[in-house]
């Protein structure tokens, strides 16, 4: 039997237990050494559990808002998605969250190997793969209004309700093809040790799977792992965010320009037209300035902590840990501001959300259908756009 304790991992970080006194080092999992505890157990055990209920709590009333018959619009459909992505994204490791930080099992080594494996996936794995469909479906969203705003006869073709569902499914298969191979590229193996003055513990031993160490390698592997997730999951999207928000505000200022020259030719109905428009615009703007606030500080880190670990090590690791918690934690205390957002500046989400929640009644009015409304403030353009 051999005496474990908490050290640093061949490459600097702090993600495994590792035997002491040998040099055939063998990781066991224990969540102690993968997050600085002392700030990690206030967050994910005491904050997270309220957070949780929050989230699942705003997401659902958007599901179920926006999954009404008048409110199903191309729009509404990547918005929804998007609810529930962020939903998953906190709902799957949140158990284990529970189990590690608010029940204060974190310093136990874990085991069998099913429960090794399933902290791995649902706490990592899964996680990743909605997020990473999230901030696609964010980046869906605004090329959708850029669409909408700057090319409207483009958006006829482009935006149809069949087209956005099946860029929709496109998104989801891709974020699950991105995390593909991270649920078997790690071996688990049961090993006993001896643990606190017990002579027998089992734990998991962790390591790489034989086709990442014999086929690729595991430079070859977390290269185009990293680079991929560094490229199209983070930089590409937030600077595409960037751009298209700052388009979309300049088309913004222009059509408010245009609008008061309208008013003053006593143009009402086109005047009404370009507000209801601007509206719109500007809600999905402030959605996503509050996805890119979050978003961006991960993604410098995650750059940085890739660069360090691949190229030239220019960060205590121990700092960066404690960043990459701190966004991580951020990015999760976002997701149900979203609903806070629809409420205040979409007066149709406000409206339906009384009807099923307050009076209990729907008394929105078709017409053909559909509702006469836009879910910001008054009727459909006449681009025939069926926005928000």
């Amino acid at each position: 039997m051999t005496e474990y304790n908490c050290t640093s991992s061949p490459d600097g970080t702090n993600d495994w237990r590792y035997l002491n006194n040998s040099d055939d080092m063998e990781p066991y999992l224990n969540v102690t050494c993968q997050l600085p505890i002392q700030y990690a157990q206030p967050m994910y055990g005491y904050v997270m559990p309220f957070l949780l209920v929050i989230t699942i709590i705003a997401n659902t009333l958007i599901v179920v808002v926006l999954s009404k018959r008048h409110m199903r619009t191309p729009t509404n459909a990547v918005l929804m998605a998007m609810a529930l992505c962020d939903m998953f994204t906190l709902l799957f490791p949140a158990p284990w969250l529970f189990y590690m930080y608010t029940f204060g099992n974190h310093y136990k080594p874990l085991s069998p190997i099913g429960a090794c494996y399933a902290w791995d996936v649902m706490n990592e794995v899964i996680p990743a793969l909605f997020h990473t469909a999230s901030i696609w479906l964010t980046l869906a969203l605004a090329v959708q209004r850029y669409i909408y705003v700057c090319h409207a006869p483009v958006a006829r073709t482009w935006c149809t309700m069949p087209r956005v569902l099946k860029c929709v499914a496109w998104i989801a298969v891709l974020a699950m093809l991105h995390q593909s191979t991270r649920f078997v590229d790690r071996d688990y193996k049961l090993h006993v040790i001896s643990w606190r003055g017990q002579e027998s513990v089992t734990v998991c031993r962790v390591d790489n799977a034989q086709w990442v160490r014999e086929w690729l390698t595991l430079d070859v592997y977390f290269t185009i792992y990293y680079c991929f997730r560094v490229i199209f999951v983070h930089t590409i999207p937030c600077i595409s965010l960037v751009v298209l928000n700052v388009l979309l505000f300049r088309a913004m200022r222009d059509a408010q320009l245009k609008r008061e020259k309208l008013f003053k030719e006593n143009r009402k109905s086109e005047c009404k037209r370009l507000r209801d428009s601007n509206c719109t615009t500007l809600m999905l703007i402030v959605v996503v300035t509050v996805f890119l606030l979050v978003e961006i500080p991960l993604a410098v880190v995650t750059v940085l902590h890739i660069y360090s670990n691949s190229i030239h090590e220019i960060l205590d690791y121990n700092i960066a840990n404690i960043l990459i918690l701190f966004t991580n934690f951020f990015i999760i205390v976002s997701y149900p501001i979203n609903f806070a957002i629809y409420c205040g500046m979409s007066r149709q989400f406000r409206e339906t959300f009384k009807e099923l929640f307050i009076r209990g009644t729907i008394t929105t009015k078709r017409n053909g259908g559909s509702s006469r409304y836009s879910l910001v403030n008054g009727p459909r353009t006449c681009t025939n756009e069926t926005v928000l």
